[in-house]
């Protein structure tokens, strides 16, 4: 699946103005991170049970 394929979505905390800020596309197999201000350059793919490590870790619990 190319990432033009995939449906990318911004976290509810992203700021208006656009800064700092990744998209993630999520997959039955795994999770695509991308910077939001530069869409070409490759996308980071984890699998999903990484990512839902890594968002656990995130969130402190």
């Amino acid at each position: 699946m190319s990432t033009t394929e995939l449906a990318w979505f911004k976290s509810s905390h992203s700021g208006s103005s656009g800064d700092d800020c990744i998209e993630v596309a999520v997959t039955e197999q795994a999770v695509h991170v991308r910077d939001s201000k530069d869409v070409s350059r490759p996308d980071f793919v984890v699998g999903r049970d990484g990512w839902t490590r890594f968002v656990r870790y995130a969130a402190g619990s």
